[in-house]
């Protein structure tokens, strides 16, 4: 299998769950796999960087043994994706300290805003392979 970057996410939350269906939908090449962050898997690949103490606050990217956080892991995954989506990288242009204010604002509030599921989201078997849940 090819090298793939990982999405790391809470596996709880709709907003994030809301998120992967949508690169899952816009990525045709299958560059991404998922893990929900409450996987074995994830904290491996977490701590493998250094960001075992992370918790549920951030989207991470590992992409090409290098992780990102926050916005810059939203804007490395758009670029990537079918369609417009590149065109999101205009926001590189915002200085990443404005953007991750606006990125934690949103993280605090997105149980309240979106809800959370009881357990992680389960993929069909035809997702499975996009997936690493051990």
């Amino acid at each position: 299998m090819p090298e793939h970057s990982v999405v790391v996410f809470d596996g709880v939350c709709n907003l994030c769950n809301g998120a992967v269906q949508f690169i899952l939908k816009r990525d045709p090449k299958q560059r991404f796999i998922f893990c929900p962050a409450q996987s074995a898997y994830a904290q491996a690949q977490l701590a493998e960087h250094g960001l075992q103490d992370l918790g549920l606050e951030s989207f991470v990217l590992i992409e090409n043994q290098q992780a990102y956080l926050r916005t810059d892991a939203a804007l490395r995954i758009a670029r990537q994706l079918s369609g417009l989506w590149f065109l999101f990288g205009i926001f590189w242009l915002v200085p990443r300290p404005l953007r991750d204010w606006f990125y934690n604002a949103l993280g605090r509030r997105r149980y309240q805003w979106f809800g959370k599921r009881q357990q992680c989201m389960l993929p069909t078997d035809e997702l499975m392979q996009r997936f690493r849940l051990e």
